[in-house]
């Protein structure tokens, strides 16, 4: 049996920037319904050792932050639902419930506004070691993990900006960072790689791929990597301490791509400072938004700005 529900805002996505939407709309008084998707708690539920989210003295963990945000948001009014939208529709501005979303339990959200906040994805090669291995020397972030690697050799999977970004950033800490390519020649933007080829600190091998990610110890940690040498066809062992995988992040917008405008890789485009969507009474904040950043701390912010925004607009105020 489906049910239907109704509230002045949805949330969709429960990671940093659902739930900071969701404490603001609750204390406006919105009784936000918060529809968490597959993932409760984001990229963050796969993140061990957080130290760079503000107010704590010493590491965090990542899925024990969520569970506090998950816990302060339902405190302050949410109402939390486990599904996953998978429709969205806009009944029209006479409507006093404008917005229609279905999710794929069935059940229907009628709402005046809502705020995007599903997070995107960092793509991965698909190795099984790669998945038992997140977080014990394997991440998609250098900014969150970087500093663990102090004094020790990292490698960066991936011939692009992110890439490139990730191995610069990563010489701040790491000894070595060896940048694995499985092309002759970058991706990434001229400037980037006359920086990276100046580097000292930062090898490249072309013409690799990632065979498999070696671990040893107990619990195991990475300890290097098997390549494939696409030119010779031969196999080749480099010792590691930690590898970044940097091939890029994908949005999770399949169900708003033809309700909200998105550029050419996903992202839901909003104006500079605000988190409006081309639809007007639709926002969208964290990841799914931010392709330059993509921080828990930046999410959050733009989670509190969503909802700011979308109380302004419930008031007529925009």
């Amino acid at each position: 049996m489906t049910r239907k529900y109704e509230t002045d805002l949805i949330v969709i996505g429960a990671g940093p920037a659902g739930y900071t939407a969701a404490i603001y709309a609750a204390r406006a008084n919105l009784k936000p319904i918060l529809v968490t998707g597959l993932q409760p708690g984001g990229q963050l539920t796969i993140t061990t050792d957080v130290e760079n989210y503000p107010g704590f003295a010493a590491p965090i963990q990542g899925p024990w932050l969520m569970e506090q945000m998950h816990a302060q948001a339902e405190t302050v009014g949410t109402r939390m639902v486990t599904d996953l939208v998978t429709t969205c529709e806009d009944l029209g501005d006479d409507k006093p419930l404008r917005f229609r979303f279905t999710g794929d339990s069935g059940d229907v959200y009628l709402a005046k506004t809502a705020v995007i906040a599903t997070g995107a994805q960092a793509k991965w090669l698909g190795l099984p070691s790669e998945t038992r291995l997140q977080g014990a020397g394997v991440s998609a972030c250098a900014t969150c993990d970087g500093f663990f690697f102090r004094g020790k050799h990292v490698a960066v999977i991936g011939g692009g900006n992110t890439a490139v970004e990730e191995a610069l950033y990563l010489t701040r800490h790491a000894d070595k960072v060896t940048l694995i390519h499985r092309r002759d020649t970058l991706r990434a933007e001229r400037i980037m790689q006359e920086r990276l080829f100046a580097d000292p600190k930062i090898d490249i091998l072309w013409n690799r791929s990632v065979d498999d990610i070696l671990s040893d110890g107990t619990p195991p940690t990475v300890s290097g990597l098997r390549l494939k040498n696409l030119q010779k066809n031969t196999l080749e062992t480099l010792a590691v301490d930690g590898v970044f995988i940097a091939i890029g992040h994908q949005p999770n917008t399949a169900p708003f791509l033809d309700f909200v405008s998105c550029d050419a890789e996903g992202y839901i485009t909003t104006p500079p400072g605000s988190t409006r969507t081309s639809r007007p009474g639709i926002f969208a904040a964290g990841d799914v938004q931010d392709r330059v950043f993509r921080q828990a701390v930046t999410a959050a912010g733009t989670g509190c700005m969503a909802a700011l925004e979308a109380e302004r607009f419930i008031a007529g105020e925009s």
